[in-house]
């Protein structure tokens, strides 16, 4: 019988991911969506596409969430792409985990425009992305975790490359994201 794998990787009560927790929590809104998009298009989109070239669905919710970031469309617009577009396409991807982890992924980074814990969600889903990426399905736990704390850096490094210092009206995200 094949073990059942994991969705994400990562820990919540790890120190690097209650420091990027409290990074998050020193910036904007606008600061914490802007830096998920921007991850997930520059990091996470490509392994998606690399397994699904032709589906544009995560895609398309990156741009629709941007879309609502410049005040373009309604939030509901954007929740129905994210549900049902990219989420739809990381529940179809049951065989394939590398597509699935980054499409969930990628629903969390889109949907941190209306709520800033989700910012934290595409760290646990994109850590699973390239861990299965990196090390396929057969590794032991204790590389996976490696590798997330690896994208947790990375991930953390890119938040530091935008903060705003002082920022004003800072995300709140309630105990764990």
């Amino acid at each position: 019988m094949a073990r059942k794998l994991r969705k994400t990787f990562g820990d919540v009560n790890a120190p690097s991911a209650v420091a990027l927790l409290r990074l998050i929590e020193t910036q904007s809104k606008t600061t914490v969506a802007n830096w998920t998009l921007d991850y997930a298009e520059q990091k996470i989109l490509p392994l998606f596409e690399k397994h699904r070239p032709d589906d544009g669905r995560p895609a398309h919710a990156i741009s629709a969430a941007r879309e609502w970031l410049d005040g373009k469309v309604k939030l509901p617009y954007v929740k129905n792409i994210i549900l049902n577009e990219c989420h739809a396409a990381a529940r179809e991807m049951d065989g394939n985990p590398v597509a699935q982890a980054a499409a969930r992924a990628i629903g969390q980074a889109a949907g941190s425009i209306h709520a800033a814990p989700h910012a934290l969600g595409l760290y646990f889903y994109a850590a699973a992305a390239v861990a299965y990426n990196r090390l396929g399905v057969d590794a032991r736990i204790a590389e996976y975790e490696s590798i997330a704390e690896e994208v947790c850096a990375d991930y953390t490094a890119a938040l530091r490359a935008v903060a705003v210092e002082n920022a004003p009206d800072p995300a709140r995200c309630k105990q764990h994201c």
